[in-house]
């Protein structure tokens, strides 16, 4: 299935690699597996800015324990499809993570230069426990060794926008995860 979409002034295509509906499944079955993990705790879910809110949102919406919420915003791709390999925090946490269970909720773990770095970042905060939920994981772009707690789907070395992953702030609204064929 593939649709046509405004691309500034020259069209692109997408094509659809997972639907909304595989996707809400497997989150369900994340959420449970999740719950189950943190029976009896509170964690508190880190959402990585922009990218990872429509995931954290309906995650959050499925867990049978209760939790609490905070975001954390970086960069390390600017209006590129590649990582530029510099990570900058740009809207930090609003609580303190000490003492608490902290799972990071991420959209998709590509270099894992991020997820290094926000790993130790928060780490040396002294949670009591850190771990990293992402919906997709790229290995096969990996510049540095990562390996998610949880994972949605793991997917091969393409660009890929919708559910709240964007190319330059486009596509985010779209409901099912698309390959970007520029």
């Amino acid at each position: 299935m593939t649709e046509q979409f405004a691309l500034g002034k020259e069209n692109g295509k997408i094509e659809v690699m997972f639907t909304s509906k595989q996707i809400e499944s497997r989150i369900k079955e994340m959420a449970e597996v999740i719950s189950k993990d943190y029976r009896h705790k509170n964690p508190l879910l880190i959402a990585v800015l922009k990218g990872a809110v429509i995931f954290l949102s309906d995650l959050i919406r499925y867990m049978k324990e209760p939790v609490e919420i905070d975001f954390i915003a970086v960069s390390s791709y600017g209006a590129s499809t590649k990582s530029s390999g510099v990570v900058r925090i740009l809207k930090d946490l609003d609580q303190s993570v000490q003492g608490k269970d902290i799972i990071i909720v991420e959209d998709i773990v590509d270099t894992g230069l991020t997820m290094k770095y926000l790993v130790e970042n928060i780490g040396s905060r002294r949670p009591d426990s850190l771990k990293v939920v992402t919906l997709l994981d790229k290995p096969d772009r990996r510049k540095v060794e990562f390996k998610p707690d949880y994972c949605g789907f793991t997917i091969p070395d393409r660009f890929v926008v919708g559910y709240g992953l964007d190319f330059n702030e486009k596509y985010r609204q779209l409901s099912d995860l698309c390959i970007l064929n520029n």
